[in-house]
C-alpha cells in the first residue's frame, strides 16, 4: 500500500502552483511595466509569509533598516517584525534593526550577479547588529535573517545546469564576507530548490585530508559554514519536496532560535520533513572568528552533539 503523503506536503504543493501561475502572470505583463511587475512579485512573497509564519510577527514590503546609530541600511524587498515592534511603527517605512527578524531580497527571476551582488548587500543590513559573543552558535550567526527570494531563474536550456550555477554563484559572492555570521542564511527559488546556512562549530583536520586546512584554519581547527541545497528531483529527494515548504521550515527553524515560543513549530515541520534533503559546498574558517573565550572553551572539549537547540553544539542549524 502506497504512503500517504503528509497533507503539510499537499499544502506545499498548492501554494507552489499559486506562486507558479503568478509567476506567469506577472512575466507576461512585465515589458509593459517592470516596476509593477516587481511590486507584485515582492506581494506575492509578503503574502506567502503572512500565512504561513506564527500570526504574531508582521510582515511588511520595502523600507530601510536602521541601527542603534542611526546608520540606514539599503532598501529592501520584505520585512518579517519581531512580535515585540512597537505598533505605531509599522506605519513607517524606516524599522528598527533590533525589531526585523528577517529581511529579504524578491527577484521575480534570478541571474548568478543578482546573487553576488545580495552577499554584498548582506553584509551592509548585518553590520547595522553588533557583534555577539558567549557561545559559537551566537558567535557564528546574526540575529537578523537575510535571503533571497526568487519565482523562477534564467537557466531553463535543456542542457542547463541551473543548481550547480547557483551554487557557484553562492561561492563567489559569499568568498568577500569576512566572518560567518555576515552570510546569507537563505535562497528560495519557487520551483528549484531552497539552500540554507549549516555550520560545523568544530572542524578538524582529519576530516578532510584532502584540503590543506592547517593553513586554512591557521591551526589545528576551525569552522566550516555550508549553504545546503535541497533542490526538487534531487539526490534522494522524496517527490513530494517542495522548495516553498523548505523556505518556511527553515526560515522557521532560525526564528525559533531568538524565539522559544515557536521551537514547537520549527520541531515539526522538520520532523514532517518539510526540510529534504540535499548537501552543499563548504567554506572554511579559522577558529580566531571566535572570541577568546569560546574558542578556549571549544579547546577544552564543551561542545556538544546533543541535537536541536543547543548553543554549544557542534552542528548548527
Amino acid at each position: 500500500m502506497s504512503e500517504q503523503p503528509h497533507d503539510l506536503h499537499t499544502f506545499m504543493a498548492q501554494v507552489t502552483e499559486e506562486m507558479s501561475s503568478e509567476y506567469q502572470r506577472i512575466v507576461a505583463r512585465a515589458a509593459e511595466d517592470p516596476g509593477a511587475a516587481g511590486d507584485e512579485g515582492e506581494e506575492n512573497w509578503a503574502s506567502l509569509l503572512r500565512e504561513w509564519l506564527p500570526a504574531t510577527y508582521h510582515v511588511e514590503t520595502k523600507g530601510r533598516l536602521v541601527g542603534t546609530d542611526g546608520t540606514m541600511s539599503p532598501q529592501i524587498d520584505v520585512l518579517v517584525l519581531k512580535p515585540s515592534y512597537p505598533p505605531k511603527l509599522l506605519e513607517k517605512k524606516v524599522w528598527l534593526a533590533q525589531g526585523v527578524a528577517a529581511a529579504f531580497e524578491c527577484k521575480t527571476t534570478l541571474r548568478a550577479e543578482h546573487i553576488r551582488s545580495s552577499a554584498e548587500r548582506c553584509r551592509s543590513f548585518k553590520r547595522l547588529f553588533p557583534k555577539r559573543t558567549g557561545s559559537p552558535r551566537t558567535e557564528l550567526t546574526s540575529p537578523l535573517i537575510y535571503g533571497i527570494l526568487a519565482h523562477s531563474h534564467v537557466w531553463k536550456g535543456s542542457s542547463s545546469q541551473p543548481v550547480e550555477n547557483i551554487n557557484r554563484a553562492l561561492e563567489t559572492g559569499l568568498s568577500v564576507v569576512e566572518h560567518p555570521s555576515e552570510r546569507i542564511d537563505l535562497l528560495c527559488i519557487a520551483d528549484l530548490a531552497t539552500w540554507s546556512t549549516m555550520e560545523i562549530a568544530r572542524y578538524n583536520l582529519d576530516w578532510a585530508p584532502q584540503v590543506d586546512l592547517r593553513s586554512l584554519f591557521g591551526g589545528d581547527w576551525g569552522v566550516t559554514t555550508s549553504m545546503i541545497c535541497a533542490a526538487i528531483n534531487g539526490d534522494q529527494q522524496k517527490p513530494e519536496f517542495r522548495p516553498i515548504g523548505a523556505l518556511i521550515a527553515q526560515l522557521t527553524q532560525r526564528m525559533a532560535w531568538e524565539d522559544s515560543m515557536i521551537r514547537d513549530l520549527a520541531d515539526y515541520y522538520r520532523l514532517a520533513n518539510l526540510w529534504g534533503s540535499g548537501a552543499g559546498p563548504q567554506q572554511y574558517w579559522p577558529a580566531s572568528v571566535y572570541s577568546n573565550h569560546v574558542r578556549a572553551e571549544i579547546e577544552r572539549g564543551n561542545l556538544r552533539n546533543s541535537g536541536s537547540w543547543d548553543d554549544w553544539n557542534i552542528g548548527i542549524i
